[in-house]
């Protein structure tokens, strides 16, 4: 294959976590009238018994924080790609919390499953599993996570309790990744912008195989977009059918491992803290944790995967696991029954069984 011309990519979004150690125009903390609307907005929904996952923009009205969460929904897109919500109150109980949660999630997108099962509410959690390739998610063990972005425009986690010690949050650009690369090895660009195989792990569309290919890097009418999981490309390896990692995989692999963790941002969640990331341009990752052995204690964060309005065009290579790679398009999440996920109106429609998990505080 002729190599292709690749250019460094100038974008706000081209941070390095050091700089941004300096900066604190990613921490928003609530103001004291944009949690009297949020509350004001929860008891409206209340008054009128709507269902959970009912509950739609024009039901939790925002008057005013509306504006501020259009200008957060901008920078996440066109800005630094990420922004940190901080001092939720949390004396709210869990069914009014998922509701507060929910409701903002409402003026950002729209929620997409997570898993086959159709959660629309990720919880994340220790529950004592093993992390192998299996089709457990590593976000229910306490082990810590690579670097990775999930199958939706926006991913968002809100901070309900701290661990004990531990389970540091870790996010990094895709965009800086991608001008060091070039910078130190542009022998390897090249690879990051040819498919790789990735495995499903048992959460593939129904009809498909149990692997799928797309590159780690692409563009699309000027957009780039970087997502990437290393962890389900190197599951597919142990599928007898798939190649082998060739040698120029292999190291682009060891360099963005390298790269991720040198130019990457660490933060503690705070609880009442909501970390909002556009997974095109920001992967994320964890440190392990050890958590208390209460019940009630233990570190507990819930998560949204949204569908953004004026989230990026997608390059080719990304239909089969987004559904829709146009902009203004409801796509991404995991398939919970056929053709749901590519059609948000019947999944809302038929959802039996399909439930946001109940936490405890």
């Amino acid at each position: 294959m002729q190599a292709q011309k690749h250019n460094s990519i100038e974008t706000p979004c081209a941070w390095k976590g050091a700089d941004m150690k300096n900066r604190t125009d990613w921490l928003r903390p609530f103001s004291a009238a944009e949690l009297a609307e949020i509350d004001a907005a929860l008891q409206a929904v209340k008054r009128r018994g709507i269902d959970l996952f009912d509950i739609e923009k024009k039901d939790f009205a925002l008057p005013n924080f509306a504006q501020g969460l259009a200008k957060i929904a901008q920078e996440l897109e066109t800005g630094t790609g990420m922004i940190m919500l901080r001092g939720l109150p949390l004396s709210y109980s869990p069914d009014d919390l998922q509701i507060v949660y929910w409701g903002i999630g409402t003026h950002l997108g729209t929620a997409v499953s997570q898993n086959k099962t159709g959660e629309l509410f990720g919880i994340v959690k220790d529950f004592q599993e093993n992390y192998v390739n299996t089709t457990r998610r590593g976000s229910k063990t306490s082990a810590g996570l690579q670097f990775h972005s999930d199958r939706c425009d926006v991913v968002g986690l809100l901070c309900v309790r701290k661990a004990k010690s531990g389970g540091a949050s870790r996010i990094v650009s895709s965009v800086s990744i991608h001008n060091e690369i070039l910078r130190r090895r542009p022998d390897l660009m090249d690879t990051y912008y040819e498919n790789w195989v990735h495995s499903w792990q048992g959460e593939e569309p129904p009809g498909s195989g149990r692997t799928y290919l797309r590159p780690v890097f692409g563009f699309r009418d000027g957009y780039f977009t970087g997502m990437f999981s290393p962890a389900y490309t190197q599951f597919a390896q142990d599928f007898p059918e798939v190649p082998r990692h060739t040698p120029k995989q292999l190291e682009a692999l060891e360099l963005y491992g390298q790269l991720a963790d040198e130019l990457a941002l660490d933060m503690q969640f705070e609880p009442g803290d909501i970390q909002l990331l556009n997974n095109h341009v920001i992967y994320h990752g964890r440190t392990s944790f050890v958590d208390y052995p209460e019940e009630e204690r233990k570190r507990l964060l819930l998560r949204l995967w949204l569908s953004v309005p004026d989230a990026r065009p997608l390059p080719q290579g990304y239909e089969e696991v987004f559904g829709n790679t146009e902009r203004g398009s409801v796509r991404g999440g995991v398939p919970c029954r056929e053709g749901w996920w590519r059609d948000v109106t019947q999944f809302r429609k038929h959802r039996t069984g399909i439930h946001a998990a109940k936490s405890t505080n």
